[in-house]
């Protein structure tokens, strides 16, 4: 049986991800694997590349054939210079390690510990002040009675719901 160590695709649109795998040739790029033997993830910076280096000289050493693309991986990693007796590549750029998140929050705490010296952080917004004074205050208009208004109402003609007379809607 012809065997490639090929990449399965994985994850979702524009967002791939692969296994390194062994699989018999005749097989999809999906389809049924001898082995995993290793991940790339192309879409991260740098790229993340993973590789069993023992299984992946095994499975060349017995003939295993390598894709093109998986080559190029083997390259990088410095697998297929260890396989072919070549000197080893320049290293790989690895992505800086995460700082541990209990540290981050304990130390933020320390940092936080005491109270701010001079108030808020950011200043208090103040109201702007009005630009259109009224002419005449309030307190300085003549104040209507209700008498008056009931008296100018009525003399205006006695329409209104208090006049007694009823309307209907013209068709």
């Amino acid at each position: 049986m012809a065997t490639k160590i090929k990449l399965m695709r994985l994850g979702k649109m524009r967002a791939p991800y692969y296994r390194i795998v062994v699989a018999d040739s005749r097989t999809k790029r999906e389809g049924r694997v001898i082995e995993t033997i290793g991940k790339y993830h192309p879409k991260e910076d740098p790229s993340f590349i993973e590789v069993d280096t023992d299984r992946a000289q095994y499975w060349l050493g017995v003939g295993a054939q390598p894709t093109e693309p998986v080559a190029a991986i083997f390259r990088v990693t410095g697998d297929w210079q260890k396989f072919k007796g070549e000197p080893a590549p320049p290293p790989m750029k690895v992505a800086a390690p995460k700082p541990d998140r209990k540290a981050l929050y304990e130390e933020a705490v320390r940092g936080n510990g005491e109270e701010p010296a001079a108030g808020a952080t950011t200043p208090k917004k103040k109201a702007a002040p009005k630009a259109d004074a009224p002419a005449e205050s309030p307190a300085e208009a003549p104040a209507e009675s209700p008498a008056d208004t009931v008296a100018e109402a009525a003399a205006a003609g006695g329409e209104g719901p208090a006049s007694g007379t009823t309307s209907t809607p013209a068709e």
